[in-house]
């Protein structure tokens, strides 16, 4: 279905990026080349491993940490869960559980260690793994792992001795230990009617202070079950352009840098990764005129994916069919992308005119600042090219917090159509994850759905094996020929700034997941 850019399409990608690169060239900012990079680092501090981010966490909350500004820092750093998921094989491990089994349909029992204790100096033990499943998932904090991973499912959770827990799910759930792989372990002093900033854990390091707006330390915990980290003290910046952090790393002022584009300048320095992000348009198809699924179907015709890759993203990306990438358990290899077709665009939106729908309403496109390399160009090219299919489309660029209010229930009200920019990423590895929250009537992140499709998604995930795949196969082709609540762009490939100084090998999980433990010095 899709066919290469035409020169004329390249072109008119080319012209808001024009505009934002001079915007870029005008800060002031110079990059330094691979070049100066290499000498540069030496000066890298020896027990401090500095990290640059795009932005500020909002929270270091534990029931927070699958958002990925929370848990870059926090997850298996800070907080440890039960069981952990090996990113590169996809196997899950041991971690503070370690062996867990299904004792029945619905009842799995997990042993746990006897050798673990909270950074506060209390015991790790199964009244501390129950506390935290009934905190996160069942109570009424609002945790956002709770609609990401568990939906309105509520658990039965039983420390039955001090290394003994049972979990019970209303309906058989053959991936409940990947989803308890989310949970960040606290201790039961945790407050649970309101969420806390700064957790404390059972990882290798122990918030040491948190300076708003400037910086992040954590200090290596010597109470640690495991081995010590290579680094004492580890420390979290944030520079909103991808330029600047580059900057940093060549310039020996960081050793790693996340987020960073093709062009931001890392150079030798820059690590391509697999990230398993998919970005795309999620459609509020509950108010006009995107609740039309002619307007829907005509904003994914007018998106040119293919130059948006080429132009913007050097060919790096994989243009998208669907939210979840190759490799996750239900991505559907035989669905196509739509293909790029103003002409189409614009007739099914003249249709829906003509038939009464007001086309003319402000749909506002909202994006949120330093999301992933590229995004305030990426939305500027959008919102152009949705103009040029006859929408009336207003660009509203956000901060996390204020982005949050639209992307997670519940959804700021009486803001009209909202057509929001998305970044998912499924480092889970199974497509439940996805459509759980993206795609139920009442999804943490779905804006709408329907009865008869909500019944395909809730049986699908009681399936396993080629059954599972199959099931989950079809829910993505549904939802691109009779939902339609999304306009997925591109499968995105991570690059990671990293000096010198330092070993470390990117993974699927290194964008949600940064495991300080898996850095040391370079000899």
């Amino acid at each position: 279905m899709s066919s290469s850019p035409s020169a004329k399409r390249q072109l008119r990608l080319q012209i808001p990026v024009v505009v934002a690169g001079s915007a870029l060239l005008l800060s002031g900012c110079s990059v330094a080349n691979s070049e100066d990079a290499a000498g540069a680092t030496a000066g890298a501090a020896s027990d401090t491993l500095r990290v640059v981010l795009q932005q500020e966490p909002p929270t270091l909350e534990a029931c927070e940490a699958n958002l990925t500004s929370t848990g870059v820092v926090v997850r298996s750093n800070v907080t440890q869960p039960l069981i952990e998921r090996n990113p590169t094989t996809g196997e899950l491990e041991p971690l503070l559980a370690t062996e867990w089994e299904a004792t029945s349909d619905t009842e799995w029992t997990l042993k746990l260690r006897d050798d673990v204790k909270f950074q506060d100096g209390t015991d790790f033990n199964a009244e501390a793994a129950a506390y935290t499943i009934d905190r996160a998932v069942n109570s009424d904090l609002g945790c956002n792992v709770e609609g990401y991973v568990f939906g309105d499912t509520d658990l039965e959770v039983e420390a039955v001795d001090a290394t003994t827990l049972t979990v019970t799910t209303p309906e058989p759930d053959p991936i409940l230990p990947l989803r308890l792989s989310f949970l960040e372990v606290v201790p039961t002093s945790t407050s649970d009617t309101e969420k806390v900033r700064e957790p404390v854990g059972t990882g290798p390091y122990k918030i040491e202070q948190w300076d708003a707006g400037q910086k992040i330390t954590l200090s290596a915990w010597d109470g640690y079950w495991g081995e010590a980290p290579a680094f004492p003290k580890a420390e979290y910046q944030w520079r909103g352009e991808g330029t600047v952090r580059a900057a940093m790393v060549t310039s020996g002022e960081a050793d790693i840098a996340m987020g960073l584009g093709p062009d931001d300048g890392a150079g030798d320095l820059g690590v391509n990764y697999p990230n398993n992000e998919t970005i795309g348009l999620r459609l509020s198809g509950d108010t006009a005129p995107l609740d039309d699924i002619r307007v829907r179907q005509a904003i994914n015709y007018a998106i040119d994916k293919e130059g948006i890759v080429a132009s913007l993203y050097q060919n790096k990306d994989k243009v998208a069919a669907q939210l979840i990438p190759e490799g996750v358990v239900g991505h559907n290899a035989s669905l196509e992308a739509w293909p790029f077709d103003l002409e189409k665009a614009k007739a099914l939106v003249a249709e829906a005119k003509a038939d009464g729908v007001p086309v003319d309403t402000k749909i506002t496109l909202v994006a949120r600042n330093a999301q992933f390399p590229k995004v305030t160009e990426l939305s500027q090219v959008l919102q152009e090219q949705l103009a040029q299919a006859g929408l009336n489309v207003e660009l509203k660029m956000t901060e996390t917090s204020q982005h949050l209010q639209y992307q997670i229930r519940p959804f700021v009200e009486d803001q009209g159509p909202i057509a929001l920019l998305i970044q998912h990423g499924n480092q889970a590895g199974d497509a439940a994850f996805t459509v759980e929250q993206y795609m139920l009537s009442d999804g943490a992140q779905s804006s709408f759905g329907t009865d008869e499709f909500d019944q395909r998604l809730l049986e699908a995930g009681k399936t396993s094996g080629a059954d599972r795949q199959q099931a989950y196969e079809d829910i993505f082709t549904y939802q691109n020929e009779n939902v339609v609540q999304f306009a997925t762009i591109a499968h995105q490939t991570g690059i990671l700034g990293k000096s010198v100084a330092i070993n470390y090998t990117p993974n699927s999980s290194s964008g949600d997941e940064l495991r300080l433990t898996e850095m040391t010095p370079a000899s």
